[in-house]
């Protein structure tokens, strides 16, 4: 496959992805906005550390300014930002995507129409992403999910069947498990459901494990999960078979099927994993919560859907990124008055 490939964003993710295509003997450029991440690949290459092995990838490493200078032509871009940032970046690398090229939404929240504004609805792919990853420090990542776990899920916005969607497969089955789907827009929204049923752990303090655990924390983030579910059935998503599992495991009753989501994914993870928004909030960073469950309560309000426990995330997110609480167990407490259990 000759074609020139570009990963944005090069955070947890990106930096897995990266790694792993070029591995695999791609022409890959890695491109990013944190100065001491790209020095320390540019100098050392990227270390991934995996439950199963501990290896450093040498990766064509550039900060964002760096491609002026040199002016390339990408055929495919993945882009891996945060939801926040999507849109300027996404603007940002268009100047340098082949007119031919295609741009793959490789996020959480529903960002791929979003993308399509900044570079051409033509020009732009959605992937649903289960690969647990976390970067503290510069150049070093933890892999929590092993490629066996890994799960994407990639289709052409229209739905239909192209050749460049089977190009993005192979080069997605580098990095895990890669199925195409017709439906993106009902896997993008079936990824936000679990999205939303995990952010509730992100002001605890704890891993995703411990905080499961906790009395009532399954509880309710099932109710997140059954109002995700109700509004992306108001909008007229069509839940899919996602991360390994079966469309019979998910055409039970809703409530069922929620529940063996959130079980999937806590289980697929790992005991030392955490979210990606509870990362956040440890690093004190914004996290995606408005984009998840935000966008759970806007189009709520919308269709006049009752969503209080998505509410109840955003609104202790909030709380947590202002510093207003500290990262605590005791948190839970909070979510539990927001909805007056």
């Amino acid at each position: 496959m000759n074609k020139k490939i570009a990963v944005l964003g090069a955070g947890a993710i990106g930096s897995c992805v990266a790694a792993s295509m070029t591995r695999a003997g791609h022409d890959v450029s890695v491109v990013d906005q944190w100065p001491q991440h790209v020095e320390a690949m540019k100098a050392n290459g990227v270390r991934i550390i995996t439950k199963e092995e501990d290896y450093t990838v040498k990766v064509k490493a550039y900060h964002l300014s760096d491609l002026a200078t040199f002016n390339p032509e990408f055929d495919i871009v993945f882009i891996t930002v945060k939801s926040y940032d999507t849109q300027w970046m996404a603007k940002y690398i268009a100047n340098y995507l082949k007119s031919d090229g295609v741009l793959v939404g490789l996020q959480n929240a529903f960002n791929d129409d979003a993308n399509a504004e900044m570079v051409g609805r033509s020009r732009v792919m959605g992937c649903v992403v289960e690969l647990s990853t976390e970067i503290f420090n510069p150049g070093i990542v933890q892999r929590n999910t092993v490629p066996k776990g890994t799960w994407f899920s990639v289709g052409e916005l229209d739905g239909s069947n192209t050749e460049r969607l089977g190009i993005v497969q192979s080069l997605l089955k580098e990095v895990g498990n890669c199925e195409t789907t017709h439906n993106i827009y009902g896997a993008k929204w079936t990824k936000l459901i679990a999205n939303s049923m995990t952010c509730p752990f992100s002001s605890l303090g704890l891993k995703n494990w411990e905080a499961v655990k906790l009395p009532g924390m399954f509880e309710f983030s099932v109710e997140a999960g059954k109002e995700s579910f109700a509004v992306g059935q108001a909008l007229g998503y069509q839940v899919e078979a996602l991360f390994g599992l079966t469309a019979e495991q998910i055409s039970k009753d809703s409530d069922e099927a929620i529940k063996t989501v959130m079980r999937k994914m806590v289980q697929d993870v790992g005991p030392n994993a955490r979210t990606h928004a509870a990362q956040d909030h440890a690093k004190g960073r914004r996290s995606e919560i408005e984009y998840i469950n935000g966008r759970v309560v806007l189009e709520g309000a919308k269709l006049g859907i009752a969503t209080p426990y998505n509410h109840a995330v955003c609104e202790v997110a909030r709380k947590t990124h202002h510093g207003l609480i500290k990262l605590d167990p005791s948190n839970l407490k909070l979510l539990q008055a927001e909805v007056k259990l």
